[in-house]
């Protein structure tokens, strides 16, 4: 449990910018961009032509509206009541995977020339996939005809609302729990290097490892002269030896 409450902030602690302006763009053109001006991007007038051009447009609208997995839906509903296709919003959907944050990752990782990579593979990956999508559903009819309700109108009590309610309560126990087993300390020291004891110089590299402190990744403070388990949150200590190695196996990955 102390260890699933940690996670949960930790991720919730790196993603909620991204999150909150990825809706908040959304909701700006959802809200601004009339869907005239919808209707002649996607080229609703050709109805042959746009069933070509929404797989290929809509990874590049997701690319540039900054999306992530909790605001490509509601735009996506968007972009269908604006004239998009069936195909596009499948594209769409699916380009998450490049959205600007995450090729800023792509590149601070793997360098400029595998990041420029990763985004030509999965951006004709994503447009063949809606290609296939869109004519087979076409073929089997299961294309949709309606408009997307993209807001509901009133407030009601359901299944969904019964569930909010659930996980909510989940979610507080959850935080609760990261603030009462030293989770404020573990986010202000998640930024800085673990602390490192000098060990007696022996000859041989197992004895080095062997008398190599022991830390805990998300708890730096934690450090024993064994291997063994964090007390706090039961992950597996990392000797100095292994951090040395991650060190150097990642600057060979940067280099590359």
């Amino acid at each position: 449990m102390t260890a699933t409450s940690h996670y949960f902030v930790m991720d919730w602690v790196a993603i909620w910018f991204d999150v909150a302006l990825g809706l908040i763009l959304a909701g700006a053109l959802a809200a601004w961009v009339p869907n005239s001006f919808w209707r002649s991007f996607f080229l609703t007038a050709h109805a042959t032509l746009t069933k070509f051009w929404g797989p290929i447009v809509g990874p590049f609208v997701a690319i540039i509206s900054f999306v992530c997995s909790v605001g490509n839906i509601p735009l996506a509903a968007v972009l269908w009541n604006g004239g998009i296709s069936f195909g596009g919003v499948v594209a769409f959907i699916l380009a998450d995977l490049i959205v600007l944050p995450i090729l800023d990752i792509y590149r601070r990782y793997y360098g400029i020339k595998m990041s420029l990579l990763i985004l030509t593979t999965f951006y004709f990956s994503m447009s063949l996939a809606a290609f296939a999508i869109e004519f087979a559903f076409e073929g089997l009819g299961l294309i949709p005809t309606h408009q997307a309700k993209v807001i509901e109108a009133t407030l009601q009590f359901n299944y969904t609302s019964v569930l909010n309610i659930v996980f909510l309560a989940l979610a507080v126990l959850i935080v609760w729990r990261f603030f009462t087993t030293g989770g404020p300390e573990m986010l202000r020291h998640m930024n800085r290097p673990a602390r490192k004891e000098r060990t007696r110089a022996v000859s041989g590299k197992a004895a080095e490892e062997a008398q190599a402190p022991y830390t805990c990744s998300m708890h730096p403070d934690v450090i024993k002269d064994q291997p063994g388990s964090c007390p706090k949150c039961g992950m597996r200590l990392i000797g100095a030896h292994q951090e040395r190695k991650a060190s150097s196996e990642d600057r060979r990955v940067q280099r590359h």
